[in-house]
């Protein structure tokens, strides 16, 4: 049986999902996500209209980016290098840059989409939901499906009084990547890792496809454009293996530090949120959302959504960084005070989170 995705261009974790195919030469094909694919097979088979959605050689239905790919990784065939690093402080690296392209650069994705291509985007939503129809009726369809999605740049942070904060981040960051991808092809060295995978989804989907956005890439990160381009449509030459000497680039210290003083005190305020409500709420399951806290951002302070598979993510990272060795362990903490990143170390972890929904389920 061939593999299938069913997801969409315009689609975050779609583009995640299908340059990790692309990379790890899993034959398949890509089905895209129209009105009647949702209607007669995302949603019966995994319950609500998302995408991605992959059903595997073996026919299993599989859905969330993450344990998609957790999923196809131990069943590859090939001979390529592996996903995630085989040293501790790369892996450690790679799974923080995973969870950082997840649940922290949505927040610039989606402001830079609907504060400045909204109509654009609504029609590619047209579009992908009733490609035959004619661009006037796509734009229709397309404003009535994005509703929820255009609603997502405020409840993710990027309110009109952060818009300052959320630009000057994003193109900070965009330097510091720009920087990094002139002295190497991936984020740790030779060989692209769960770390490309987690911010391809932003940078590809979203900040390289979009007009504005593409535009800002292109002409101030050319080299970030590069590495779009290659790691989504030619990644074969991101699959030559990282040596075995644990060593992170100098140049992807500004990108981690970043990740540490922009995403890990948001985190570290939604655990204790989780916390109390699991306390509060024993045997219960804990709702996608729990109101919102403030967070800061370039020294402004803004409102967002407090989202619990943020920490699903983070337990990724704990759970690797708890099963080190004990010096692995000591060189990891080390190296995570030395980026600011401190919090990872004694971080309040609420009772062990697992996904609700089943994510893997026979055909």
């Amino acid at each position: 049986m061939t593999t299938t995705l069913y997801g969409a261009e315009v689609s975050y974790f779609t583009g995640k999902v299908r340059a990790y195919l692309r990379w790890a030469a899993i034959p398949f094909e890509e089905v895209l996500s129209t009105a009647d694919v949702y209607r007669q097979v995302i949603v019966p088979a995994v319950g609500a209209p998302v995408i991605p959605v992959l059903r595997d050689g073996n026919g299993r239905i599989l859905q969330d980016s993450t344990v998609i790919i957790e999923t196809l990784e131990p069943a590859r065939t090939d001979d390529g290098p592996t996903l995630h690093p085989a040293t501790p402080l790369r892996k450690l690296v790679a799974l923080m840059l995973e969870a950082y392209g997840d649940e922290w650069l949505v927040i610039p994705a989606m402001h830079y989409r609907w504060f400045y291509d909204r109509d654009w985007a609504m029609a590619e939503f047209g579009a992908m939901n009733a490609p035959d129809e004619s661009a006037e009726n796509q734009l229709a369809i397309g404003q009535k499906l994005a509703v929820p999605f255009s609603k997502a740049a405020t409840l993710l942070g990027a309110t009109e009084d952060m818009v300052p904060a959320v630009e000057t981040a994003y193109e900070n960051l965009l330097a510091e990547l720009d920087a990094h991808f002139a002295e190497h092809p991936a984020l740790l060295g030779s060989q692209a890792t769960i770390a490309d995978f987690g911010l391809i989804g932003p940078l590809y989907a979203h900040l390289y496809r979009d007009p504005t956005a593409g535009k800002l890439m292109r002409e101030r990160a050319p080299n970030v454009a590069r590495w779009v381009e290659q790691l989504h449509f030619e990644p074969g030459g991101l699959r030559a293996p990282l040596d075995d000497n644990d060593r992170i680039p100098e140049t992807l210290l500004p990108v981690l530090k970043r990740l540490a003083r922009e995403m890990l005190p948001a985190m570290v305020d939604v655990a204790h949120h989780v916390r109390a409500w699991m306390a509060e709420h024993p045997g219960e399951t804990l709702p996608r959302a729990l109101g919102s806290h403030a967070f800061t951002l370039e020294g402004r302070e803004g409102s967002r959504i407090i989202r619990p598979y943020s920490l699903w993510m983070i337990q990724r990272v704990r759970d690797h960084l708890n099963g080190l060795d004990a010096d692995s362990r000591r060189r990891a903490d080390t190296f995570l005070r030395d980026i600011g990143a401190e919090a990872l170390i004694d971080f309040p972890d609420p009772p062990r989170l697992a996904q609700h929904k089943l994510t893997v389920r026979p055909a």
